[in-house]
């Protein structure tokens, strides 16, 4: 079973990427469902095919699928969202309020990932391709898991005597409810979501990014939190290129020449991971046949399921009082490293090689001491944070 993820900047390509990725695989005759995470579902709209709530059959081995969050929040937080919601309205909250309330912050997400994982536990499934949410949201998404297995042991941790004071109250408040063993069921099914996410076996995180500054910014940011939180990343999409061949015009050159320069930031700044390009088609890309024609272009003859890259792509680790950075750059040839920071930023320069890198808040506070460079790998030593001084 193999989980792929999708991830990119609003607008860059990211649904046209997935619904390619997953037309070819079920191609390729893998059984594969294709499914959006996005609020704002645009799934059916690339695939010119109503899709619901459950998986859609499309064509011979392809199924889509557009995530009802509210179904899957009722399902997994109904009984316990009403407990809360019933304690809030007690203490003078208004009924809407409460029913707001009532939800953890990122329960959406989580829900949504559960089901994703269920479809994967269930085998119905040999491949599951996910058109995530922008950037942000899906970061936020992944990072849900901790997240909400901490809020969920502060419930589950308290001693078996205010448990057994407890119990009794919720049951009275609501007769029949369940809720603290529903908390105990969720929590142990976000372990084994977490489990699931970062195995590299079996799940992968795509970037697609477009030739531009701020989306390839944004994407950076993003390959760092994965890093960060182990999440493993085998690739990405660079989408909307101008083939220079049916460049004309001042302004289209003009275009073509600047993204020519971001191109190859791209294949520097996400070293050593495979970079795949797609052109900017002339018409919409929507509908199975042009969605094929897609995924065959971008895959060529690679199977898109397949892990590509297998390690990581940075690292962090403590050291005393220190933090290590070490970032994995097997085609730079040795040569005088320099680094500077500014705020979140650290810039990279090793010979002619240059890397404009986002760091975590863990690191952005802390100095930059030095910085060497052996056997392709690259070690960045971040001291403690400095402490300001007096005026």
């Amino acid at each position: 079973m193999r989980l792929i993820l999708y991830l990119g900047k609003g607008g860059v390509g990211k649904t046209t990427t997935s619904a390619a990725t997953a037309v070819r695989s079920a191609e390729l005759g893998h059984r594969t469902l294709v499914v959006s995470t996005d609020v704002a579902h645009s799934l059916a709209d690339a695939l010119d095919v109503p899709l619901g709530s459950k998986p859609t059959p499309i064509a011979e081995n392809l199924w889509g699928q557009e995530i009802n969050v509210l179904d899957e929040v009722r399902e997994h937080w109904g009984e316990l969202r009403n407990y809360l919601a019933t304690l809030l309205k007690r203490k003078g909250v208004d009924d809407v309020a409460s029913e707001e309330l009532a939800i953890i912050p990122g329960m959406e997400e989580v829900v949504s990932l559960l089901h994703i994982r269920r479809q994967a536990r269930q085998g119905n499934f040999d491949a599951v391709i996910v058109d995530a949410a922008p950037t942000g949201e899906t970061i936020r998404l992944l990072t849900m898991p901790e997240t909400f297995q901490w809020y969920a042991s502060r419930v589950m941790d308290w001693d078996s005597g205010t448990m057994s004071l407890a119990k009794p109250l919720v049951r009275a408040l609501i007769p029949a409810t369940n809720a603290f063993d529903q908390v105990k069921k969720l929590q142990a099914g976000v372990e084994a979501l977490r489990e699931t996410l970062t195995d590299p076996e079996i799940s992968s995180y795509r970037l697609v990014v477009n030739p531009e500054r701020i989306v390839i910014k944004e994407a950076q940011r993003a390959a760092t939190y994965l890093a960060l939180f182990g999440y493993p990343v085998d690739g990405v999409v660079l989408n909307r290129v101008l083939p220079r061949t049916a460049v004309e015009g001042a302004f289209m050159q003009q275009m073509a020449d600047m993204q020519t320069g971001y191109r190859q930031q791209v294949h520097d700044l996400f070293a050593p991971l495979p970079i795949w390009e797609a052109p900017h088609y002339p018409h919409d890309v929507t509908g199975v046949e042009r969605l094929a024609a897609v995924g065959r272009a971008l895959f060529k003859q690679d199977d898109p399921t397949k892990v590509f890259f297998r390690g990581k792509t940075q690292e962090i680790i403590k050291d005393g009082e220190d933090y290590m950075l070490k970032l994995p750059l097997p085609h730079v040839e040795i040569g005088k490293v320099g680094i500077t920071k500014r705020g979140d930023e650290l810039f990279i320069s090793i010979g002619n090689f240059k890397r404009d890198m986002i760091l975590p808040l863990t690191l952005a506070e802390r100095p930059a001491k030095r910085a060497v460079f052996k056997d392709g790998m690259l070690e960045v030593r971040f001291g403690p944070p400095e402490t300001p001084t007096p005026g």
